[in-house]
């Protein structure tokens, strides 16, 4: 039997940043660029689930994802297309079939803390507490490399500040480099990458997440543990092996300190 082709996808990315006139303290006036966070709701099958703040970088990449990490939809090719439209602020979601039980699904919510309050549904929550990942290994010299790749990637951040940003890494060669009002906005965003690209976790593979607090993997399903590493680079690594990130960590200059 043949499967479904890929979700039909608009294109409707928009600029992240925008130059505007400050004052410093001296009192001189100063251009400078800050990000433009945006408002998209987002309706499956024109019932309306949740609005998501964001840059709008790969809107249609990030809702995907988001459908996908709150476990609403089991494959990609459940979904026929996805359609945003920035003059309403809107991302219309198709599926082929529906989503079964949806109003179940979505019923319950938990608010999730940190610097970025946001919620996921709470059969999401149940479905984490349930996961039982399997080791997974990164050399030390992978590791440098993925701190390295991080520090030299051109970033929003870099110019304009006030952003997360998110890379899936094979080893120690970057896939993919996502920036978003928040790491988990830019980690749905990979999630949807990676099913549009019929991507799977790669073997030897690490998600990270700079300038990222413990919980942001979470999204994933990560396991509790964490490796804790900053100077001027933060960078917190998830290792991941075939079924998904299993260790959280990071990396400090040329060291790297497990903490409980």
């Amino acid at each position: 039997m043949t499967a479904s082709p890929l979700p039909r996808l608009t294109h409707a990315r928009l600029p992240l940043t925008r130059e505007l006139c400050a004052v410093n303290e001296y009192g001189e006036l100063q251009h400078v660029w800050i990000p433009v966070e945006r408002a998209l709701t987002v309706y499956v099958d024109k019932r309306e689930l949740v609005t998501l703040m964001t840059l709008g970088a790969q809107p249609e990449l990030l809702v995907l994802g988001y459908l996908r990490n709150q476990r609403l939809i089991s494959s990609v090719h459940e979904v026929e297309s996805i359609t945003v439209d920035w003059e309403v602020g809107a991302a219309a979601v198709k599926t082929r079939s529906g989503i079964a039980n949806i109003e179940e699904k979505t019923a319950s919510k938990v608010v999730t803390t940190g610097c970025g309050q946001g919620s996921v549904f709470g059969s999401l929550m149940a479905d984490v507490d349930k996961l039982v990942l399997p080791a997974a290994t990164l050399t030390q010299e992978q590791l440098y490399g993925i701190v390295n790749a991080i520090r030299v990637q051109d970033s929003t951040y870099k110019t304009a500040g006030s952003v997360h940003g998110c890379a899936l890494f094979r080893g120690d060669e970057m896939l993919t480099f996502v920036e978003d009002v928040g790491r988990h906005n830019a980690i749905d965003t990979i999630a949807g990458w990676m099913w549009m690209q019929d991507v799977e976790w790669p073997p030897r593979s690490a998600l990270a997440c700079p300038r990222c607090p413990p919980r942001g993997p979470s999204r994933l399903g990560a396991a509790r543990r964490r490796l804790m590493v900053p100077p001027r680079l933060s960078l917190r690594v998830l290792r991941c092996p075939p079924r998904g990130p299993s260790r959280l960590g990071a990396a400090r200059r040329r060291s790297i300190m497990p903490r409980g």
